[in-house]
């Protein structure tokens, strides 16, 4: 049975995989340093690792005997994309919005 796969927000939306994602805007981290930042299991903060790598958000690099876990720009660009698209809509109001209140200025 597949597993479906999460968008964007669903990733993010689980606060220990946030979490990791700040830990490794710092620096990258073998997955055994990451789970010492963690009172959950290894194996638990393994599963978040993997939903986080599946969704583009890390990469996980072999170097040695360790597995690094790396940031990655892919996971982000949905996010960026929604919330550009309602930078882009409240621009439009907010210029709208502009353009009234310099219309009645003017007409007093």
């Amino acid at each position: 049975m597949a597993i479906p796969t999460l968008d964007a927000f669903q990733v993010i939306a689980d606060p220990s995989r946030r979490q990791i994602l700040q830990l490794l805007s710092k620096d990258s981290l073998t997955i055994n340093s990451l789970a010492e930042n963690f009172e959950i299991s290894r194996p638990a903060v393994s599963k978040h690792i993997k939903v986080l790598n599946d969704a583009g958000f890390i990469s996980i690099q072999n170097i040695g005997r360790e597995r690094y876990c790396i940031l990655k720009q892919d996971g982000f660009k949905e996010l960026q994309e929604w919330i550009d698209y309602f930078d882009g809509f409240w621009f439009s109001k907010l210029k709208k919005l502009e353009i009234l209140l310099n219309k009645k200025a003017n007409n007093k």
